[in-house]
C-alpha cells in the first residue's frame, strides 16, 4: 500500500485506514434520514458529467499507446485522474500496490495450408505458451463431439485417432480451457485450438502462468465446425501462431472512503479502471469508472452527511484475471468483511448496442451460478424497482464471476449491479424490447481497438450512472432494504452464506472465459 503524490500534502490518515475500515474518525458528520437521498443524487449526476469524465480516460489513452492496460502508464494517469478528484471532493484516498503477471499479445493467426489455403481468426488464450516466431505447423486432429457432455477433457476423449505431434480441435464444454489443452498434451498434441460452443468469439484464459503446456487458442463455433468438417473429409494442415510477452508488473487500486458514517456498516461500490491492451477502454470499463466517479463527487457535496461509511473503489488489473479486487478482499480479516452491507458492481453501462441487465441475486432465472450471498436477491429487487419507476425494461443476468463482484461474493457479502452487455449477441427479443441491432454483439467493440468514446450509448450511460447514484445515495443513508430492520450488517454467519460463496473461479474475467 503506497502513497502516490497528489498535487499536495497528504493526510496520514491516508495510509492504510481507508482500506481496512478502522479507527477512522467520522469528520463533520450530520447522520439524517433524508429518504430522497438518492433520488437528489441521481439529479445531480448528470450524463454530461459523466461523459467529461469519459473523455478524459480517452485523452489519457491517446497519449500513452492507445491504451489504458494495468501495469502501463495509461492505467497510471487514470488513476491518478480519479485519485485527484476523490481527493479534491473530500475523501480518504488509498492507493494499494500490488503485484501481478502482465501479459500482452505479440501474435495470434491460424491459417490453413491445405487443402485450400485460409485464415481462421484466433484469439491467445491467457497464460497460453508461445509458439516460434512464424509458428507451428502441423495437421489438425479434431476431437469427437456428442459422445458426451465433457468432449476433450479426460484421456478416453482422444483414443479413437493419433493426435501426437498434431494440433487438437477440441469443442468448448464440460471443463476448463486447462484441463483440455493438458489432456490434448498428454495424448501428444503440440497445440490446441478450442472452438465455442455458442455464438461469439472466444476469449479464454488457462487460469495461471503455470497452466499452459501447449500453445492454445480460440475460435468461433462456426469456424471450430467448419474446420472439423475438413477434418472429417481428409487432412488439414494448418500453421498456428500465438505469441504472448508475459513479465511482472507494480499496478494500483484507488479506493476512495468517506470520513463520515458508521465504519460498522460499510457500503462499497467498485468498477475497474484499467482497459485491455488493445484499445482505451471507454465501454469497458471506462463508462462503470465514470458514473462511480461522478456519484462519488456528488454524494460528498452534501452538507448533511449520511448514516453508512461509504467507499468508492477502482479496480486495477481486472483484465488479467479480477486481480486488483481479489487482492483487495484477500487482505480484508472476517472481522472486517463482516462490516461490509453490501457491494455493488459496475463494470460496462454504456454499450452501444446495449440491453439492461441487473445481476439475478435470487437465482430466479435458474441460469449457471446459484444466487447471491443473503441480501443480494434484495439489491436486485431494489435496482428493479427504481428501473421500473423510470420505466425502463430490463431483464437479469448471472452471477458467472466475469466481473468484481466474485471475490466479494465468495466472502459471502451480499453484492449485485448493472451491466449492459459485452461480446453476447442481442436477440430479435431484446432488440424489441430495447432498440437497437438483433444479431449483433451489444458491445461491437468489445475488447478492441475501436473501444473508444464513439462507442458509447449516451442513452444507457445516462440511465446506468442514474442507478449507481440512486442506488448508492440510498444505501449511504439506509441499508434496511438489504438487511431487513437492521441498519447493520448482521455479520452474517457462514452457514447462512449463499452457496455461491466459493464458487467463483478466479480464473474468469470478461470475456476471457474459463470454461
Amino acid at each position: 500500500m503506497t502513497q502516490r503524490h497528489l498535487g499536495r500534502a497528504l493526510t496520514a490518515g491516508l495510509a492504510g485506514i481507508a482500506l481496512v475500515g478502522l479507527a477512522v474518525t467520522p469528520a463533520e458528520a450530520h447522520p439524517h434520514n433524508d429518504a430522497k437521498l438518492g433520488e437528489k443524487i441521481a439529479k445531480k449526476v448528470t450524463a454530461d458529467n459523466v461523459a467529461k469524465h469519459l473523455k478524459a480516460f480517452q485523452k489519457i489513452a491517446d497519449r500513452n499507446g492507445n491504451t489504458r492496460v494495468a501495469g502501463a502508464s495509461g492505467h497510471e494517469k487514470s488513476a491518478d485522474y480519479v485519485a485527484e478528484k476523490l481527493y479534491r471532493a473530500g475523501y480518504l484516498i488509498t492507493e494499494q500496490d500490488f503485484e501481478f503477471t502482465y501479459t500482452e499479445t505479440l501474435a495470434e493467426s491460424l491459417k490453413v495450408v491445405s487443402p485450400t489455403p485460409a485464415d481462421v481468426p484466433v484469439i491467445v488464450m491467457s497464460y497460453s505458451p508461445s509458439t516460434p516466431v512464424g509458428g507451428i505447423t502441423a495437421q489438425v486432429a479434431a476431437v469427437p463431439t456428442g459422445a458426451d457432455a465433457t468432449p476433450g477433457c479426460e484421456a478416453e476423449d482422444y483414443a479413437t485417432g493419433s493426435y501426437a505431434g498434431k494440433i487438437a480441435l477440441v469443442q468448448r464444454g464440460g471443463c476448463t480451457f486447462a484441463q483440455k489443452q493438458q489432456v490434448a498434451a498428454g495424448a501428444g498434441a503440440v497445440g490446441a485450438i478450442i472452438y465455442n460452443n455458442t455464438a461469439g468469439a472466444l476469449n479464454g484464459t488457462l487460469g495461471d502462468p503455470t497452466a499452459g503446456i501447449v500453445p492454445t487458442g480460440g475460435v468461433t463455433q462456426a469456424d471450430g465446425q467448419a474446420l472439423a468438417a475438413q477434418v472429417a473429409a481428409g487432412p488439414v494442415t494448418v500453421t498456428l501462431e500465438l505469441r504472448e510477452l508475459r513479465e511482472q508488473r507494480t499496478t494500483t487500486n484507488v479506493i476512495a472512503e468517506s470520513k463520515w458514517g458508521d465504519e460498522d456498516n460499510i457500503v462499497m461500490a467498485g468498477a475497474h479502471l484499467d482497459s485491455v491492451s488493445e484499445g482505451p477502454g471507454i465501454n469497458d470499463n471506462g463508462s462503470g469508472s465514470a458514473g462511480l466517479l461522478e456519484t462519488a463527487i456528488q454524494l460528498a457535496k452534501f452538507e448533511d452527511r449520511p448514516a453508512n461509511k461509504v467507499r468508492f473503489a477502482f479496480w486495477s488489473a481486472e483484465e488479467f484475471g479480477l486481480l486488483g479486487s481479489e487482492y483487495y478482499v484477500s487482505q480484508l480479516t472476517p472481522e472486517q468483511q463482516r462490516k461490509f452491507a453490501l457491494y455493488l458492481n459496475f463494470d460496462m453501462i454504456g454499450s452501444p448496442n446495449y440491453a439492461e441487465f441487473v445481476y439475478d441475486g435470487d437465482n430466479s432465472d435458474g441460469v449457471g451460478s446459484p444466487a447471491g450471498p443473503t441480501g443480494s436477491a434484495e439489491i436486485e429487487a431494489f435496482i428493479n424497482g427504481y428501473l421500473d419507476k423510470k420505466g425502463s425494461a430490463h431483464e437479469g443476468t448471472d452471477f458467472d464471476g466475469r466481473s468484481d463482484y466474485g471475490p466479494f461474493i465468495a466472502v459471502g457479502i451480499p453484492s449485485g449491479g448493472t451491466f449492459t452487455g459485452a461480446e453476447g449477441i442481442k436477440t430479435p427479443e431484446q432488440a424489441a424490447k430495447y432498440g437497437g441491432t438483433a444479431g449483433v454483439a451489444f458491445d461491437p467493440c468489445y475488447h478492441a481497438a475501436c473501444d473508444t468514446t464513439a462507442n458509447i450509448s449516451n442513452k444507457a450511460l445516462d440511465l446506468n450512472s442514474d442507478v449507481i447514484a440512486y442506488a448508492m445515495g440510498t444505501f449511504a443513508n439506509s441499508t434496511r432494504a438489504v438487511n431487513g430492520n437492521s441498519d447493520g450488517n448482521p455479520g452474517f454467519p457462514p452457514e447462512v452464506r449463499s452457496s455461491a460463496a466459493g464458487a467463483v473461479d478466479a480464473a474468469y474475467r470478461p470475456g476471457y472465459v474459463a470454461s
